[in-house]
């Protein structure tokens, strides 16, 4: 017959397992989510703050991609050029392009992070690009948590050498691929919400019709 002690261990070592179960439901669920399809494109409208995935990290060769079916991250390719993403790049939740792909981004800041951290940006420009023949739109954002660059509000504020830098890698890191990427115009902040806007609206009619 146990005594009242021994029921009191019992009892006492079965809670950890309790929480260590519920703790394991939460880490799975929290598994399930799809950066694309589970988190919300807006964090603040009003101010024009939103989220962002990012999928390469800033300096890298590697062309990290999202992979649409399981949510995770995969390696397309190396970059062929002896380039590498002056920015973190990654793309906007909740979002659809006409290339069926969700809104890309380059985020400004001054660190990279690892690919699926989500960032809080706000967009100072666009530019839209003809990727071998097909419109390619880019989101030039900054961080609004890195006060070294919270501060811009629009393209046309950058240093000249950073707008440079950024055109010229979008022009050259695809040609040893035998593809031709042309910046066709660069956007003001405006214009870039816009652009937002429409492919938030692409991704809800898409969403609709499935």
């Amino acid at each position: 017959m146990p005594t009242v002690e021994s029921v009191d261990i019992v009892s006492a070592n079965s809670t950890p397992h309790t929480d260590m179960s519920a703790t394991s439901e939460k880490l799975l669920e929290a598994s399930r989510t799809h950066p694309w399809h589970d988190l919300v494109t807006w964090l603040d409208e009003r101010a024009g703050v939103f989220q962002s995935v990012v999928e390469i990290p800033k300096g890298s060769k590697v062309k990290y991609e999202l992979d649409k079916t399981t949510g995770l991250v995969r390696v397309d390719r190396i970059l062929y050029s002896s380039v590498v993403y002056p920015h973190n790049y990654g793309f906007i939740p909740q979002t659809l392009c006409d290339d069926d792909d969700p809104l890309d981004v380059v985020v400004l800041n001054s660190e990279p992070v690892h690919p699926l951290s989500l960032l809080r940006a706000r967009a100072i420009g666009a530019m839209r690009m003809v990727d071998d023949g097909e419109i390619d739109d880019k989101i030039i954002a900054v961080h609004v948590d890195d006060p070294g660059f919270v501060d811009y509000r629009d393209l046309g504020q950058l240093p000249a050498h950073l707008s440079l830098q950024l055109r010229r890698f979008f022009e050259d890191y695809k040609v040893l691929e035998g593809k031709k990427v042309v910046v066709d115009e660069t956007l003001g902040p405006l214009a870039a919400r816009d652009l937002v806007a429409a492919a938030v609206r692409g991704y809800h009619n898409w969403a609709a019709a499935r």
